[in-house]
């Protein structure tokens, strides 16, 4: 796949009106493909042919026949431009061959960065926004070793496991992907905004949705299938019995593929939906051969024997934050509201990096929130 601009033609302006009407989605616009060919021919048709479509009904009818009144594709186009997006459609090259193979994939791809050829080489990592810290440190050191040995990591861009999934496979210097039920003009969450350009100039966030889509939970359900879609499999770290992260899993096994869990702790309510899963034929996972076992032949390229070690995490370059928090530790155990105080990084930051530092073995967590340098 080539990263050059995508052409805005004719064909593309039309395929962008429909997608922007509110319920089209994959399947309709296959099913109005298929009767009238072309979209610019499903937006000149009448109201009354449309109708007589099965599966297309009187409010969609006249969503199409006024959408070239009521959508205002100049702007959506010259939003992209101003978001540095590009619309990519179902057709295009530049269209991930992964996500070209299931069953309903999107017709319009909104991306901000560049997916690659050696993309199609992904582990989707998901669970839950609200997780605990072994959880965090898990998806953390997991993608980042995915990421040291070749793999995108792929997932949602959320607070919890998400976003400890991307930074690890950033530290690593791999690639990962962020797939937003939201428009890419908005920053979900809020507090991802700098993380979001990290993840586009170190591979790309895309969403299926027109640009100003806010968050809405009826979005992630579908935006799970392009997450699980980009994938050879996806990991499961921490999910409760009710997690949208079980959504995912559903979708991968739709798609034929891969499902892996990392076990937890039986008393906690983080650890439910991955032990279900485990129990139910999910792969368990504890180290990263436990993954790439599973591709045969790519397992000869990816796989880590004793003589091919994951580089030495101590070996990464600390940032200026990391390094400011890793010189306030010693072996006189602090605090993290102490660590907060002195380095005048906010909490957030701090137990994000603290996490980091932890992965990368240079500290360790002791109880009460207390934390040493190894």
């Amino acid at each position: 796949m080539s990263n050059t601009e995508i052409p805005i033609t004719d064909d593309l302006e039309h395929l962008l009106r429909l997608n922007m009407i509110a319920g089209i989605g994959t399947i309709t616009y296959r099913t109005l493909i298929e009767h009238f060919g072309t979209a610019k021919k499903i937006l000149n048709t009448t109201k009354s042919k449309l109708e007589s479509t099965p599966g297309i009904g009187p409010k969609i009818a006249e969503k199409i026949v006024n959408a070239s009144k009521e959508v205002d594709v100049d702007k959506e186009i010259k939003l992209a431009e101003k978001n540095n997006v590009k619309i990519v459609p179902f057709s295009s090259k530049q269209y991930p061959p992964n996500l070209n193979a299931i069953y309903d994939p999107p017709m319009i791809l909104y991306i901000k960065g560049n997916i690659e050829k050696k993309d199609t080489i992904a582990i989707a990592i998901v669970g839950s926004r609200k997780c605990s810290y072994y959880g965090q440190a898990q998806a953390a050191k997991l993608a980042l070793q995915l990421a040291q040995v070749g793999f995108c990591v792929v997932s949602g861009m959320a607070r919890g496991i998400d976003t400890s999934a991307h930074t690890g496979a950033m530290n690593g210097k791999g690639r990962t992907i962020a797939v937003l039920g939201c428009g890419l003009s908005t920053v979900y969450p809020r507090e991802n905004r700098e993380l979001m350009e990290k993840i586009a100039s170190q591979g790309a966030v895309i969403s299926e949705l027109p640009m100003n889509t806010p968050p809405n939970s009826r979005n992630f359900p579908p935006r799970n299938r392009i997450i699980s879609g980009l994938s050879l499999g996806v990991l499961v770290i921490e999910s409760t019995l009710m997690s949208g992260s079980l959504i995912t899993t559903r979708w991968a096994l739709e798609q034929g593929k891969e499902v892996f869990a990392v076990p937890g702790n039986i008393d906690s309510n983080y650890s439910k939906g991955t032990n279900k899963l485990i129990k139910e034929g999910a792969k368990l996972v504890e180290d990263i051969n436990d993954i790439i076992e599973e591709f045969g032949p790519l397992s000869e390229a990816l796989h880590i024997s004793d003589n091919k070690k994951v580089e030495d995490m101590r070996s990464l370059t600390l940032n200026s934050q990391e390094n400011r928090i890793f010189s306030l530790l010693s072996s006189t155990p602090k605090n993290i509201d102490e660590i907060t105080l002195k380095s005048g990084i906010p909490v957030s930051n701090v137990t994000s990096i603290l996490l980091i530092l932890e992965v990368r073995k240079l500290v360790k967590q002791l109880s009460g929130n207390r934390f040493v340098k190894t």
